[in-house]
């Protein structure tokens, strides 16, 4: 929510200092937010998954 708040906020800013005309769609909002979501989901979610299945002096020998 913060980032939505600042990119609108800097978008408009922008906007105002250079002179354009700026005009913002919910749902390219919601479409950037939710790809950022999921993105950081399975990026998160798949190397913890995968160390679930490992026996810790395992996951350890290899750092």
């Amino acid at each position: 929510m913060i980032g939505i708040a600042l990119g609108t906020a800097g978008a408009h800013l922008a906007g105002q200092l250079a002179g354009w005309r700026i005009e913002l769609s919910a749902a390219a909002i919601l479409l950037a937010a939710g790809f950022a979501a999921g993105v950081g989901v399975f990026f998160g979610f798949y190397p913890a998954r995968k160390a679930s299945g490992l026996l810790p002096i395992e996951a350890l020998r290899y750092e």
